[in-house]
């Protein structure tokens, strides 16, 4: 698809940029032309095409406007350029519009570059296509004649499409039909009515037609000027499943920084093994002999409150008291002494 492009060359350039040669060569109605950054349907561009009062061995440069009124539209009605601005290459040896055209009507557009806009979701990016070395580029066209209800004779064109080459497929699934050499315009221009044009009516896929995003302000046709085709950056836009992987990430984090201490320390270590993991305990003679020791040695270190008593019990059973300083209940050697 093509339905903005540029054209600020002047029309004593096309010629050569049709590589034209020498034939003879007439201008018309050229002074309609107003050089534009930002042309859309309905607007003067000149055009190149057979001279058929030359016996069509000459050219003719002629100012067309852009969208195609086909002749046998009716006097009365009101043309709209956009209905038909583009034609499909596929089908003009189908429809009636273009099939009737393509014997004699065939014509050359020239421009600088063209505009074309990638879809985002509901957002919309141009992109300025152009040759790398600035040449114009040569579109593949149809022009037709019709006359309104005033009299007047209108010119108009149709700029042929195919689908897009494989650099540009990732822009639109169309693009316009270059002619890149002499070759390809002189069988355009000059092919005879019987000519099969099916070698030329294809994709573009050399690899100096470059691009680069620019201003969306040039969506409207009121726009124009150098700033149309000025390169600005543009933001990568992410998906939105990005924007909620974000969410998830920072409330986890959140959450991890909100864990108690004791938990903390369980994420930082290891888990506990399995019980069923643990090695088992030998309750053995080795064991118990460790605990008898430490107990012997306990014992030779600090004795007992026990022991204590046991000893001073025993120093008094030596000297024959065997009372307590507090015992007032007579002892049975008590008894034998009185005796």
């Amino acid at each position: 698809m093509c339905g903005r492009c540029r054209c600020s060359i002047r029309p004593d350039d096309i010629p050569r940029s049709c590589n034209l040669g020498n034939r003879p060569l007439r201008f018309l109605h050229t002074d309609r032309f107003r050089p534009a950054y930002n042309v859309s349907p309905g607007s003067n561009i000149p055009v190149v095409r057979r001279d058929t009062e030359a016996d069509g061995q000459g050219t003719v440069v002629q100012c067309m406007k852009w969208g195609l009124i086909p002749s046998f539209t009716k006097k009365t009605e009101k043309p709209d350029y956009y209905r038909m601005f583009n034609a499909r290459s596929e089908s003009i040896g189908e429809k009636a519009s273009f099939r009737r055209l393509l014997p004699g009507n065939r014509c050359l557009v020239v421009v600088e570059g063209f505009y074309e806009w990638k879809k985002d979701g509901s957002k919309k990016q141009p992109y300025y296509i152009h040759l790398k070395d600035d040449r114009p580029l040569v579109f593949a066209a149809l022009y037709d004649s019709w006359k309104n209800s005033e009299g007047e004779v209108l010119y108009t064109f149709t700029i042929l499409t195919t689908s897009s080459s494989s650099a540009l497929g990732w822009l639109h699934d169309r693009m316009p039909v270059i002619l890149g050499n002499k070759e390809s315009t002189d069988e355009w221009l000059d092919g005879s009515s019987s000519s099969k044009f099916d070698s030329l009516l294809k994709p573009y896929e050399e690899p100096d037609l470059v691009w680069y995003p620019v201003t969306p302000a040039m969506g409207k046709p009121s726009f124009d000027g150098p700033e149309c085709i000025k390169e600005v950056k543009i933001e990568e836009t992410k998906p939105i499943s990005m924007f909620f992987a974000k969410k998830v990430a920072k409330k986890e984090d959140q959450s991890e920084h909100q864990l108690p201490a004791a938990h903390k320390d369980v994420d930082e270590t290891e888990k506990p093994k399995d019980p069923k993991e643990e090695p088992e305990t030998n309750v053995g003679p080795s064991t118990l002999n460790l605990k008898r020791e430490y107990g012997d040695i306990s014992s030779d270190i600090k004795p007992s409150v026990n022991e204590e008593a046991d000893n001073q019990y025993k120093s008094a059973a030596k000297k024959g008291n065997f009372k307590s300083p507090g015992d007032k209940q007579k002892t049975l050697f008590s008894y034998f002494g009185k005796g």
